[in-house]
């Protein structure tokens, strides 16, 4: 298993990318009830997908398959072309990156001893890991020298939630899974952070599929997104494809929200 290591990048143009994450016919039914029914959806190398929909539509559920938490009732999913039913879990794991809304730091932990976590169950030396973890503050913007030794109570919310990417990056994992990672965070702590995320996908290539119940997020970050309802994938596209083409009645609701919160902050402007 080679981890996922990265090979190429997400880029802009028409170009073929390769395919880095595949689900095909997947399903997971609680207590009789499809909480994914059949679900297809492929993820190029590089590219950050949104899984958008309401409370309970599957999205959480669907990430969690992907990194072994849940295992599916039906369907395979693949990683590079692997079926995750062959490979073990910390073989799966050890490649990708989990970000979550309850950040989840250790608070008896320094937030270096925190981002480090993964580096030293992979063995790393000692000097390696805390280069890596100077790196990793630096580039989630918090300075190094002021943060690496305090405790997860002693910073803010925004700052914790900056660790807790600076963590799930820290064994460079090619694919970063992210469950509505900025839900919890005042508008501007989110809005910063969410230019972060973006910068860092970017600057890294990562490839990301980030779950968000919130449409304006999913617009600002999404190279596509897949708009799932009741378990199922009602459709996916580009940001200008979804707002262009609704393909369901579902899709077009959501595709107003935004427009209706810009149509009230104009007509306040206009008083």
């Amino acid at each position: 298993m080679n981890c996922f290591c990265r090979r190429s990048h997400y880029g802009s143009g028409s170009e073929i990318l390769p395919m880095l994450i595949e689900l095909q016919n997947i399903t997971k039914i609680y207590d009789g009830k499809k909480v994914v029914d059949e679900l297809d959806l492929t993820v190029a190398d590089g590219e950050l997908l949104v899984l958008l929909g309401s409370s309970g539509c599957g999205k959480t559920t669907t990430l969690k398959m992907i990194n072994r938490l849940i295992e599916p009732t039906n369907g395979t999913i693949r990683i590079d072309g692997e079926d995750l039913r062959h490979l073990a879990d910390h073989e799966i794991r050890r490649g990708i990156g989990y970000v979550f809304q309850r950040i989840g730091l250790f608070p008896h932990m320094t937030l270096a001893e925190n981002i480090a976590i993964t580096p030293k169950l992979l063995g790393w030396e000692e000097s390696r890991m805390q280069s890596r973890v100077d790196e990793l503050l630096e580039l989630v913007e918090l300075d190094p020298a002021a943060v690496r030794d305090r405790l997860p109570g002693e910073i803010s919310g925004g700052q914790q939630q900056r660790v807790g990417v600076a963590r799930a990056l820290a064994a460079s994992p090619r694919l970063m899974l992210l469950d509505e990672p900025f839900g919890a965070l005042d508008p501007m702590t989110r809005d910063r952070m969410q230019s972060s995320f973006r910068s860092i996908h970017q600057q890294l290539g990562l490839t990301a599929i980030f779950v968000t119940h919130d449409m304006t997020e999913a617009l600002l970050l999404g190279d596509r997104i897949a708009v799932m309802d009741q378990g199922a994938l009602v459709q996916i596209g580009t940001p200008q494809e979804l707002i262009r083409n609704p393909a369901s009645a579902t899709v077009q609701d959501l595709m107003d929200t935004p427009r209706r919160q810009a149509d009230a902050v104009e007509s306040l402007l206009g008083r």
